[in-house]
């Protein structure tokens, strides 16, 4: 008995000598990735956080702090590697690491840190579309815009951005319902104005090509969302060339409302007096005379008219 008992002495300290050694080599590895985390070498942090973590968990209630520790600190690291590739605009490779921080919080439970980069990661392909934006990538800023929104719909400047390369690929249709929905997700006024200046360009365009009915139309959507007076202007003089002498006074007058001191509002002001004076309103007409009738260019005219009426 006493042979056996000695033996039985010599195996239960063995195990309690390898049960240390088990959780120093853990706690070590725990530490050395703490360090590699100070001196910011994140991937080799988190093969010494991985390797303390298997140990810790192998010993089942003893490792148990050192196991939860790793399982608070893994995901945090891959999040903040996340965070230092945005910076360094290596944004497939942010990707990668939110993915694994998104991962690793569900597998560990922190919630929190799934939520960071949940939130990170539509603004990571916001950003990479910037740069192909600017680089005029229009393809690929598209496409990165579309995965944002995939992610999360309601980004209103996924929608704005989107609506930018889509215009700039003259891509009307497609370009106006994204503003849209930019306005209607926190982007209204940038979003609005983007479409007022849109449609005042096609209605520019438009009058060039002589296409005035369809200049009317565009400056009738640009006015839509957001007031513009050169699209007042193109309207009233595509108006004119129509006919339209009663929608052409209507767009001028709106025009002068909005840029009173604009070079060209003498000019204006006799125009609409002409056509006051041609569809019989007398009163309007000199009216209109006598607002440039010391203008040095259309004065002599405007004070001859006023000698007729």
């Amino acid at each position: 008995m006493k042979k056996i008992f000695l033996l039985f002495t010599a195996a239960a300290l063995s195990a309690g000598m390898v049960f240390a050694q088990d959780i120093n080599q853990a706690t070590e590895n725990y530490n050395n990735g703490a360090m590699e985390l100070n001196m910011g070498n994140n991937d080799a942090a988190i093969t010494y956080f991985q390797t303390a973590l298997e140990m810790a968990e192998a010993l089942g209630e003893e490792g148990a702090e050192v196991a939860a520790n790793c399982r608070n600190i893994i995901p945090a690291v891959y999040l903040s590697s996340a965070k230092e590739m945005i910076k360094a605009e290596q944004y497939d490779s942010a990707v990668e690491q939110l993915k694994k921080a998104i991962e690793a919080a569900g597998q560990y439970e922190t919630p929190e840190v799934a939520d960071d980069a949940n939130e990170l990661m539509p603004q990571v392909y916001v950003s990479k579309g910037n740069g192909f934006l600017t680089a005029k990538s229009f393809p690929e800023a598209e496409a990165a815009y579309k995965q944002a929104l995939e992610i999360d719909a309601t980004n209103g400047m996924a929608y704005f951005r989107l609506g930018q390369v889509l215009a700039s690929q003259n891509k009307v249709a497609e370009a106006e319902a994204a503003y849209v929905q930019a306005a209607a997700n926190g982007q209204e006024k940038n979003a609005n104005k983007q479409l007022s200046t849109m449609f005042v360009k096609l209605a520019q365009a438009a009058s060039k090509a002589k296409k005035y009915q369809e200049t009317i139309d565009y400056a009738a959507k640009s006015n839509q969302y957001l007031e513009n007076a050169n699209a007042y202007r193109f309207a009233a003089s595509a108006s004119q060339q129509l006919g339209k002498n009663d929608d052409c006074i209507a767009n001028y007058v709106k025009y002068l409302e909005l840029s009173p001191n604009a070079k060209d509002a003498a000019g204006v002001k006799f125009t609409i007096a002409a056509l006051y004076q041609q569809g019989g309103d007398k009163a309007k007409a000199k009216e209109y005379y006598q607002m440039v009738s010391t203008d040095p260019q259309y004065g002599p005219s405007a004070q001859e008219q006023l000698k007729t009426l």
